[in-house]
């Protein structure tokens, strides 16, 4: 394929969001399957990864580091100090570390490798698991723009991807990280209405569901205001304006300000602790 990357990379950790890059780039053919290794403490997950996805797997993460051009860190916040420090001495200027960890800024982990380790951190969402996830992307001092691009390249294999300074890294969890479980709870209140009004659950569910996916669509292709496409639906005296009064008046527009500022500030939180 005209576009593979002629690298080897390394998964250490294969959780959901791990999965959902290695289902991605195998699909989109960003790599050769040969040069793609998994690592991870659990062996059965390991075997699900090698059934399903036909890359190389193995336990040891000091092997996997010494022969990866590119090592994606997609562990949990917790435990990335002690992976970090069981494979430090074999990571040189050659590799690119990229990591998905929560959280955990680029100082911290710059800090553990040292500083002329070329770090990238990339925070995706859970979309990406049917390739339609959205990854901001920062990058550490010594990270190059092809660093970058290599990042990019990888994480549009499951969607859409951004540049941003690393600190507005807490706005984008707040956002787009906790994005989804807002707009699975709207799906769950507007599959509730649609049940409390007479339609049946399943009904109710795709009309929710498709709607919100249809809406979105429109307002990515068109690139329009969403204020002027919600004028579109919108006639005087009609039944979407009586609508949008009721949702205006239970506040629902500051309660999701209220959430995204929540979560951001959760976010600092935790980054403080970690």
């Amino acid at each position: 394929m005209k576009s593979q990357i002629d690298k080897k990379i390394a998964f250490i950790g294969s959780g959901n969001m791990g999965e959902a890059l290695i289902k991605g780039i195998t699909g989109a053919g960003v790599f050769k399957n040969k040069d793609i290794t998994v690592t991870d403490i659990r062996k059965e997950r390991l075997e699900h990864i090698r059934r399903l996805y036909k890359v190389n797997i193995t336990a040891d993460n000091r092997d996997v580091v010494k022969k990866a051009d590119i090592i994606i860190l997609s562990v949990k916040p917790q435990i990335i100090a002690k992976v970090v420090k069981e494979v430090k001495d074999l990571v040189d200027r050659k590799k690119l570390i990229i990591t998905i960890a929560a959280g955990v800024t680029i100082n911290s982990i710059q800090d553990m490798f040292g500083k002329k380790a070329r770090i990238v951190r990339v925070m995706p969402n859970t979309p990406a698991i049917v390739r339609e996830g959205v990854s901001a992307i920062a990058s550490g001092n010594a990270a190059s723009e092809g660093d970058i691009k290599m990042a990019q390249k990888i994480f549009n294999a499951v969607g859409r991807t951004v540049i941003v300074e690393e600190s507005m890294m807490d706005a984008v969890t707040g956002l787009s990280g906790s994005g989804p479980a807002y707009v699975f709870l709207i799906i769950e209140s507007l599959t509730d209405a649609g049940v409390k009004m007479g339609l049946p659950r399943d009904v109710s569910k795709l009309l929710s569901i498709q709607t919100i996916l249809g809406s979105a669509k429109l307002a990515l292709d068109t690139g329009e205001h969403p204020g002027k496409l919600k004028d579109m639906v919108t006639s005087p005296g009609g039944t979407t304006i009586a609508g949008l009064h009721a949702l205006e008046d239970g506040g629902l527009r500051a309660a999701l300000i209220n959430a995204v500022e929540a979560a951001v500030k959760r976010s600092v939180e935790l980054g403080k602790k970690g």
